[in-house]
């Protein structure tokens, strides 16, 4: 062997002892979008009872709503199906984080909640109020809630709870599990009133008009809400689920998907005060 075709040896020698002693690089994880359309399946956060984003059919288990529909639009134009998941609008974040969902609607996009998941553009803004118990007087402010005497009932992890923490610190909050737990707090009287996004309180009342009457306090809050997705280094599904949604919201088409789904609560537009927008 030449002096040349031996360092050539000892080369190839080192380079073969390198590389046994780097470890592989781990494949980097699959974007949302490249597994939904892998996998033709559009994972959806669901929740009990909330028209008219979501709504329940007990008999068939069968999911409609405003929500429902924006979903189905979603996973028609990438080729896949929508299949749900049971959550909370407190637990939908968490299910995200864990990857059982790809979506979440109807997110409200707080700082904090920035720091562990990403947002599309609005689907549309809404407005705070509050249901009283009968009796209760409706207040016109929200320093009229800021009492210690005020029984606030939330679901705990909701922006229901960080508005009425926000604004009524001195009033006396009681967490729930979930919105219905709180509504059914107001109804027993062990709550005065519940504080809720517009769209969802008017339905409430509708299903139940005995449980109370509405207010919405001023000053007037309102809060856009969006789709909640993963936070990921590739941007196409957030990209794409934001022009979706600034397009069907300028076409009019997020306003007709949410009346109808407050048709299954016997609601119509003339029956909605001009606080709730769309």
């Amino acid at each position: 062997m030449n002096r040349r075709d031996a360092l050539t040896t000892v080369a190839l020698a080192g380079a073969a002892i390198a590389a046994a002693g780097t470890p592989a690089k781990a494949d980097a994880p699959a974007s949302t979008l490249d597994r939904i359309k892998r996998n033709g399946v559009l994972r959806v956060a669901v929740i009990v009872g909330q028209e008219p984003y979501f709504h329940k059919d007990l008999a068939s288990n069968e999911w409609s709503g405003a929500c429902i529909e924006m979903a189905k639009d979603i996973a028609s134009k990438l080729g896949a199906k929508v299949e749900t998941l049971e959550s909370t609008w407190g637990n939908q974040i968490l299910d995200l984080q864990a990857d059982k969902v790809d979506l979440a609607f109807a997110v409200n996009p707080t700082p904090e909640r920035a720091l562990v998941i990403d947002f599309s553009t609005p689907i549309l803004v809404h407005s705070f109020t509050v249901i009283t118990k009968k009796g209760f007087a409706k207040p016109q402010t929200w320093a009229e809630l800021n009492k210690p005497e005020v029984k606030i009932a939330v679901d705990i992890g909701s922006t229901h709870e960080t508005i009425a923490r926000r604004y009524c610190p001195k009033a006396n909050i009681l967490g729930f599990k979930n919105r219905d737990e709180a509504i059914l707090a107001v109804a027993t009287g062990r709550a005065d009133c519940n504080v809720s996004l517009a769209v969802l309180s008017v339905s409430t009342l509708k299903k139940n008009p005995n449980l109370g009457d509405l207010a919405i306090p001023r000053p007037l809050l309102t809060l856009p809400t969006n789709m909640g997705i993963r936070a990921e280094n590739d941007r196409r599904y957030k990209d794409f689920l934001s022009a979706w949604a600034d397009y069907n919201r300028s076409m009019g088409q997020t306003r007709e998907w949410m009346l109808k789904g407050f048709e299954a609560v016997g609601l119509t537009a003339d029956d909605l005060p001009p606080e709730v927008q769309f």
